[in-house]
């Protein structure tokens, strides 16, 4: 029934906003100016035709064709071309994204009742409506952009490695690349974490099972070592727990980052035949698309010369902001400050080091690797370009009164990944979304969709006020961009045409 439930809910706002928008706002607007025109070549079965200011690959169209045949299945039979044509209007490929969001929405509950098996499907009900009001996720349904295929299908990919349905999510991450080719860094995390659950269920399988002979001489004998060096050490009245990779402790307990890099390490060697059998389409996917990269020259496909790699370290500590901001109610509390100085203070020493040299990364990444793409600085429908020229660079000492701002996000982010995941997971995280987002120069806050959406999935919050809170929040900010963006419309003097607000 959650399931269902949720796609009601989520369908009774999609359906009515997406006439209100295509009412008031009938034409391409934004990117759509680009995709539209393209995907409706597709249409007329033009497939050689590409505009070369489209950075990214045609799996939203393809989607789109796909959607749009399904929903006319008797065309071919009446009139094979014309009708088809005529359904592509923007209206129908809009609704493409009203569709996906309404899957995202059911795969976000899966996922949450895997994470949590245990938890009321009440709950997940609940949390799975409010992720479908996330701000950039919600706004983009209604428009034809790539961001809600590419987060549903990332979405998709990691449920079925959830499932241990390898061979379908390394299909589907895919899918998701050539949506978005940047989606190789969320199926890189996807196997990644497929890999580290593999590992910690052998673990839990060899623990309950190690005296059974059919596990293979890699368990029995493991077995014989681990009880004859407890046994050695209980004789010895130390106090210690075996190290060995699958029938050592839980990764959970393990006490430090080194020892579960380690630990994890020691078994995937043992295991090295089973993971790459299983992970070898995630394999064979990494090195098609690193030929990829190496025939088009770029990640890129077209504007290459407005889209180029740069080193944009500032993007990272937005984004902690930025997350953090739309996690409020549970970053910026009382209780959040109090476990952190808490936790800061227990460890005192370690901690002011790590603080100091945390400070000095950050203020030589604001310094040196903060950059103004010429696209934030001209283009004053979007909302990035307000934050930027009203606060980040409203005065040269802004930016740098912002690191306590930064360091605080990371830190509370660290601190709630850090209770229900494995310190490996939460390394993993990071560096996927430090891959995704430094290299992109532009400040687009729907770049930080995906991440998040792994973030507070991962946070394990079941506190229901806070999520109402964070519902109210999403809510409110949504009521607010989509009336800036259908009834405060503007013009420019150099340019005719009617400008929009826009994420």
């Amino acid at each position: 029934m959650g399931r269902i439930t949720v796609a009601l809910i989520v369908s009774s706002w999609v359906i009515p906003i997406s006439i209100l928008v295509n009412s008031i706002v009938p034409e391409p607007y934004m990117d759509e100016i680009f995709h539209v025109p393209q995907v409706q070549q597709y249409c007329v079965g033009n497939f050689k035709s590409w505009d070369p200011m489209i950075t990214t690959p045609p799996g939203l169209y393809f989607i789109s064709l796909a959607y749009i045949a399904s929903l006319f299945p008797g065309i071919l039979f009446i009139q094979p071309l014309s009708s088809f044509i005529n359904s592509c209007s923007i209206s129908i490929l809009r609704s493409t994204n009203g569709l996906l969001a309404v899957i995202c929405s059911i795969l976000v509950h899966d996922i949450i009742k895997s994470l949590n098996p245990s938890l009321d499907d009440k709950k997940a009900t609940l949390y799975a409506v409010i992720l479908a009001l996330y701000p950039l996720h919600w706004f983009f349904s209604f428009l034809y952009y790539t961001d809600v295929a590419s987060l549903t299908v990332v979405l998709a990919m990691y449920l079925m490695c959830l499932k241990k349905n390898y061979i379908s999510s390394a299909l589907l991450g895919a899918i998701s690349i050539v949506i978005r080719q940047t989606n190789i860094i969320w199926m890189l995390f996807v196997a990644c974490c497929g890999i580290l659950n593999l590992i910690e269920a052998k673990k839990k399988h060899a623990n309950n099972f190690s005296s059974e002979p059919q596990f293979g001489h890699f368990a029995s004998s493991s077995s014989v070592k681990v009880n004859s060096n407890l046994k050695r050490r209980r004789s010895g009245n130390a106090i210690h727990t075996s190290t060995h990779p699958i029938h050592g402790k839980s990764l959970h307990q393990s006490t430090g980052l080194f020892s579960e890099i380690w630990s994890i390490l020691f078994a995937a060697w043992h295991l090295k035949f089973e993971l790459f059998v299983s992970f070898s389409p995630f394999f064979a996917l990494l090195l098609a698309f690193a030929a990829f990269v190496v025939w088009n020259g770029s990640i890129v496909l077209g504007a290459k010369e407005a889209h180029t790699v740069s080193p944009h370290f500032a993007q990272l500590l937005y984004y902690g902001l930025v997350s953090s901001c739309f996690m409020a109610p549970i970053h910026f509390t009382t209780t959040q400050v109090t476990i952190l100085a808490k936790s800061f203070w227990k460890n005192k020493p370690f901690s002011f080091l790590l603080c100091f040299f945390a400070s000095i990364i950050t203020f030589l990444s604001i310094h040196f690797f903060s950059i103004a793409h010429p696209y934030l600085l001209a283009d004053n429908r979007h909302y990035p370009f307000y934050l930027w020229r009203k606060i980040i660079n409203s005065h040269w000492s802004t930016r740098y009164l912002l690191i306590p701002l930064y360091l605080y996000s990371w830190a509370s982010i660290f601190t709630l990944l850090g209770k229900g995941e494995k310190k490996v997971w939460v390394l993993v995280y990071f560096l996927a979304s430090a891959t995704c987002l430094i290299p992109t120069p532009l400040i687009e806050f729907r770049y930080y969709t995906i991440p998040f959406f792994f973030l507070i999935l991962h946070c394990r919050i079941t506190n229901d006020r806070l999520w109402l809170l964070m519902g109210f929040i999403y809510t409110s900010i949504n009521v607010f961009t989509m009336t800036m963006f259908l009834f405060r419309p503007f013009h420019w003097d150099h340019q005719h045409g009617i400008q929009r607000f826009i994420w």
